[in-house]
């Protein structure tokens, strides 16, 4: 599901401590972000969920939750690029284009039209209500 791809492995890190000459690293930042990077905190009330997700340097528009009985999607279009200013000479460049996702499951079901979602620094918090199920209600007799 992840298309992007990763720059750090077993063999990266062999090649870096027997030749550390030859390993060679971005100029700026790290690399994308890869699904286990997207770290989520999930806390558990009597009435729901609330759920802070870490997706760093993401603009808000290109991140997307999607609700599905009791799975939570997360999907971030991830797009880091070099700016170049007049007087520069680019020495090497570097782009990350691609996507990233992550969902887990909760132990109820939530309801969708209730859920509210926030993005603040970097941070996606999200408040998912559980749905009441009618199953649970006790009818009156005539």
């Amino acid at each position: 599901m992840n298309s992007l791809v990763t720059r750090g492995s077993l063999f990266d890190d062999f090649f870096k401590d027997i030749a550390p000459g030859f390993y060679v690293r971005p100029l700026h930042g790290d690399g994308a972000p890869t699904p286990s990077q997207i770290k989520v905190d999930v806390k558990e009330t009597d009435g729901g969920y609330t759920v802070h997700a870490e997706i760093p340097g993401v603009p808000k528009e290109d991140i997307h939750v999607s609700l599905e009985g009791n799975v939570v999607s997360l999907r971030a279009e991830v797009r880091q690029h070099d700016e170049k200013r007049d007087g520069e000479k680019v020495l090497r460049s570097e782009r990350y284009f691609g996507s990233v996702a992550r969902s887990f499951q909760l132990p109820a079901e939530i309801d969708a039209a209730q859920a509210r979602a926030r993005y603040d620094h970097g941070v996606l918090m999200l408040s998912l209500p559980k749905k009441v199920s009618a199953a649970g209600q006790r009818l009156n007799i005539e």
